[in-house]
């Protein structure tokens, strides 16, 4: 499966006071996720894959205050703490739409969004999920095994090419292991080994051996 991220610049940034400690917290507000429509990244997510996913988001990671978002493009599925700026705390659907509140933690990163934001910086969400793209129609549809990893990420000014994210994004395959995001290098390396000659086949592993080492 590809990790797929998609950037939605319609979000709106309140800030609301605590009625009990007289605090400002700073949310982000709109439609995170949309349905049945196809995409500036040209992909298409059936309504029922989001409807599910929605669900199984809320109750598992929503509901239980562990909904977390990250400062950036992060490169794999996996939710890494040291990253995190903000917490979603709704998400629910609207038509063909799924709207979204975050709030902006206290955190490293959470202070520089909240710095950004002072400034009148343009920001942007990002959701990540994992799933598989099949052609069709002139748009590439998702598939019933996407997995929604988070509603969104914060990212800068999204109005840019759309393919640099999926060029980067979507340059290795994930597998969910033991309840962890593993990328799939084994596969692809034993294809190149087997369409290798014998002359060759000795530095191509060396190759593959160096690259897997650099990832630990």
């Amino acid at each position: 499966m590809k990790l797929i991220t998609e950037n939605i610049t319609d979000v709106r940034y309140l800030v609301e006071e605590d009625k009990k400690t007289g605090k400002k917290e700073h949310f982000i507000h709109g439609i995170f996720m949309q349905a049945e429509t196809k995409n500036k990244n040209g992909r298409l997510y059936p309504l029922n894959i989001l409807s599910r996913e929605t669900n199984r988001y809320n109750n598992d990671y929503v509901k239980k205050n562990r909904a977390f978002g990250e400062l950036g493009h992060p490169d794999s599925p996996s939710i890494n703490l040291d990253r995190v700026s903000h917490m979603i705390t709704s998400l629910h659907q609207e038509g063909n739409n799924f709207v979204g509140k975050a709030k902006v933690l206290d955190t490293p990163n959470g202070k520089i969004v909240k710095s950004l934001l002072e400034g009148g910086a343009c920001l942007g969400v990002s959701t990540r999920g994992v799933g598989s793209l099949k052609p069709h129609q002139g748009f590439q549809l998702v598939q019933d095994d996407y997995h929604l990893a988070t509603a969104a990420d914060i990212v800068s000014d999204p109005s840019g090419p759309g393919c640099f994210i999926q060029g980067i994004m979507e340059s290795a395959d994930w597998l969910l292991e033991g309840g962890e995001w593993k990328q799939r290098y084994a596969e692809k390396a034993r294809k190149l080994i087997e369409a290798t000659n014998r002359q060759n086949i000795e530095d191509l592993s060396l190759r593959i051996f160096e690259n897997f080492i650099k990832r630990l």
